[in-house]
């Protein structure tokens, strides 16, 4: 559980705040509003009762708080109690905050006001207590009862921080000229009650300069796994080994925010749901809190899933049908196979959790990309000393001879069992054992590619020199420019010695945080535009230009010595649109070399290339038809005379291809009717027998009717698209069969 937080910000809303200082474009409140508005909004996205926050405004026109009686307390208002902060109370909040008339009002008045406001809040509960002061210190500060205030400050734990406009600060370098001696004072006297109760002093350019740098989310260990790590089998024989450890993430991936989908809230929504597959629900305690509940009107948009079988008695051709009506099916082959729910077992595995060692292996039999999930951490268990004692044993013996262990893991019960390789690690404050998980033989895909230093002829024979091989002055080339980009000892550390220019505790995600920040934004600024991203997550997008100037003439070097050219650029075609290659040299080549006037044909041997060049010289409708009949035949012509699924892949490419090219002439209607005709010769049988395995390979990869939201001069619909996609599956039994890949009907 994270730890409980109570923190009170005070904002000084004085007139002198309403001022553009030092050559600013907004005003002194504007400016620290940018500090707060950050600090709050990253509060609330938390999403966490125990962390909690208060605002109190100074120098406001009002006075609104529990010692507002007395005259040193005037012009100090409350405007947000101590509580878990809401979207909704953010956007009360705003509305609160605003520029005063006045400039009457005492910091220090508030700092008291706030630390009742905590003592109060927290009493004797732990909690981490903090009070946030951001001010021009322009008005009038009451420097009498310092220590008092001191004192009280260190007895209840609170952390004070002071941020202000335009302050002095010699450790940031910041120092205004021409300071008037009242703002001096008052900075002096924030000082040394800061300083007193060692708390933070410091300037807002550096506070706004520190927002950029994003705040890593601090995680509590969660174990995965406790429990004993074996060697050997500890029920059948004494001598076993056995060790109580914790096991607990090491690296994990975080997530960026997800959006949900809502709806603004209203009596037709409640009453009759939304559109489509899509519907409003009501609450699950099937309460409607109304708009007055919920200032932001919007309700949760909660999906609703229908279920239909082809029934040619039922209206339109389909039936619907419930969900406890359907049965779990596995397909096999062109079939689905029934498993009822209490033969469901026999497709789990029955396993105990433990962790179980398998043997030893040296570091130099382990590849880097065995490695198939993110790392964890087996530690002995936190309370066990003997434990302790025996994992560190184990560890430096690892160590000691270069070895690792591989185990079987089971984390829970009836959990699928896993192998992992566990690796020595020791720190100077800590011993450990990392541990990732191994593939098994079904994980592994090996592919088989050519050399890169020689080329092998049909004759078996190696060739090391080659127009494909790099030359010996490609290779020298290549190697200096690589030794001019390097970024191991291009940065610098504190002391100016060379260092790694992007450590890994400075790479910050860019997609995490810039969603985050316009998250926040947004928040609390609906109507204006999302500021750009912050320097630190663009720093590292491109190759520092100090580098690449360094670089630039090893970099012209390597493109003399690969002889890099310009890609001739594509121009739009008058012919239906494509994109055809312009020479370089401007020539007319087809003029040149003299264009054939005979039909294209193309061969079984070489289509794909072929089908694309009689496209390219077609100059009618006519022509694109004959063409497309051609690889329909040779289409037809490789599935009839396929064994089994052997010309399955090939023709699967070769009706993408057609496919594609269709879309980007806009003649979708060519393509379409060579689709049903090839699903109705399919269910036929007249392409060989039984060749319903091919129109599922067509569906698996998408290869369908061109439907209107893919070209717009299509005339297809989802529903006629749905209908012609649509699997044709079998059951041995009577009940239906619920095919888990077919949640979605196509």
């Amino acid at each position: 559980m994270a730890d409980k937080e109570a923190t009170v910000y005070i904002v000084d809303v004085g007139r002198s705040m309403g001022k553009k200082r030092n050559g600013r474009t907004e005003s002194d409140l504007g400016w620290a509003l940018t500090y707060v508005w950050d600090k709050i909004t990253s509060t609330v996205a938390l999403e966490r009762k125990t962390a909690t926050l208060g605002v109190i405004g100074l120098r406001t026109d009002g006075t609104a708080n529990e010692l507002e009686e007395e005259e040193s307390f005037q012009n100090i208002t409350v405007l947000q109690e101590i509580g878990q902060m809401l979207l909704p109370d953010l956007k009360v909040l705003r509305q609160k905050i605003k520029l005063s008339e006045t400039n009457d009002g005492d910091a220090i008045s508030a700092i008291i006001i706030a630390i009742q406001m905590i003592t109060k809040y927290c009493k004797h509960l732990k909690y981490i207590r903090r009070i946030v002061l951001v001010t021009n210190a322009q008005g009038s500060i009451d420097g009498d009862g310092l220590p008092d205030i001191t004192k009280k400050i260190k007895g209840e734990g609170i952390e004070l921080l002071v941020v202000g406009v335009d302050f002095d600060d010699s450790e940031y370098g910041f120092k205004e000229e021409d300071k008037e001696l009242r703002k001096l004072a008052n900075e002096e006297t924030l000082k040394s009650l800061t300083e007193s109760c060692d708390g933070v002093f410091g300037t807002l350019q550096q506070a706004i300069e520190e927002l950029g740098v994003p705040r890593l989310k601090s995680t509590r260990p969660v174990a995965s796994y406790k429990g004993q790590l074996t060697l050997g089998d500890s029920v059948e024989y004494q001598t076993a080994c056995c060790i109580d450890v914790e096991r607990f993430p090491r690296t994990m991936i975080r997530r960026p925010l997800t959006a949900s989908r809502f709806v603004q809230r209203s009596s037709t929504v409640n009453e009759t749901g939304s559109a489509g597959s899509s519907v409003t629900l009501p609450d699950e305690d099937n309460l409607d809190t109304g708009p007055q509940a919920d200032p932001n009107s919007l309700t949760l948009v909660r999906s609703t899933r229908t279920y239909q079988i082809l029934d040619e008695s039922a209206p339109g051709g389909k039936k619907d049908v419930e969900r406890e009506q359907l049965a779990k099916g596995y397909e096999y082959g062109r079939t689905a196979v029934h498993i009822s729910e209490s033969d469901e077992n026999v497709t789990k595995l029955e396993t105990q959790a433990g962790l179980e060692i398998i043997g030893f292996i040296p570091w130099s039999s382990y590849e880097r990309y065995m490695s198939m999930s993110v790392s964890s951490v087996v530690i002995g268990q936190k309370t066990n000393t003997k434990a302790i004692m025996a994992l560190s044993s184990l560890i430096h013996a690892l160590f000691e001879l270069e070895s690792y262990v591989v185990a079987r893991l089971v984390p829970k019960a009836d959990k699928s069992p896993v192998i992992v390789i566990l690796a020595p690690s020791i720190e100077a404050d800590y011993e450990c054992l990392l541990d990732v998980q191994l593939p098994f033989a079904e994980d592994l895909r090996s592919y088989r590619f050519p050399p890169l230093d020689r080329v092998i002829t049909l004759s078996g024979k190696n060739v090391k020199e080659h127009r494909n091989l790099p030359t010996d002055a490609l290779r020298s080339a290549m190697s200096d420019y690589v030794d001019r980009m390097d970024l191991s000892t291009f940065g610098t550390d504190d002391e100016g010695n060379p260092a790694e220019y992007m450590p890994m505790t400075e790479t910050y995600s860019p997609v995490l945080h810039r969603i985050d920040q316009a998250v926040r934004w947004r928040a609390v600024h609906p109507n204006e535009p999302v500021p750009p991203p912050y320097e630190i997550l663009t720093r590292y997008s491109n190759p520092p230009n100090e580098l690449v100037a360094y670089s630039k003439r090893h970099l012209e070097k390597l493109m003399m010595a690969a002889n890099v050219k310009k890609v001739p650029p594509k121009v739009q075609s008058r012919k239906r649109n494509r994109n055809e290659v312009k020479p370089l040299s401007g020539l007319d080549l087809d003029s040149l070399l003299g264009k054939s006037t005979k039909k294209p044909k193309i061969s079984p041997q070489n289509p794909i290339p072929e089908f694309r060049q009689a496209l390219d010289k077609a100059e009618d409708t006519s022509s694109i038809r004959d063409a497309v009949a051609q690889l329909a035949a040779i289409i037809e012509g490789q599935i009839r005379d396929s064994f089994s699924d052997i010309n399955y892949g090939r023709a699967v490419e070769e009706i993408g291809v057609m496919r594609d090219e269709m879309i980007e002439i806009e003649e979708p209607t060519v393509y379409d009717k060579f689709v049903k005709e090839l699903k109705r010769k399919l269910l036929a049988g007249e392409l060989g027998g039984d060749r319903r395995e091919m129109w599922e390979e067509i569906r698996k990869n998408h290869l369908g009717l061109v439907e209107k939201r893919h070209l717009e001069s299509s005339k297809v619909g989802e529903q006629e698209a749905k209908e012609v996609n649509f699997p044709f599956f079998t059951s041995a039994k009577g009940s239906y069969v619920y095919m888990w890949k077919l949640v979605h009907i196509y």
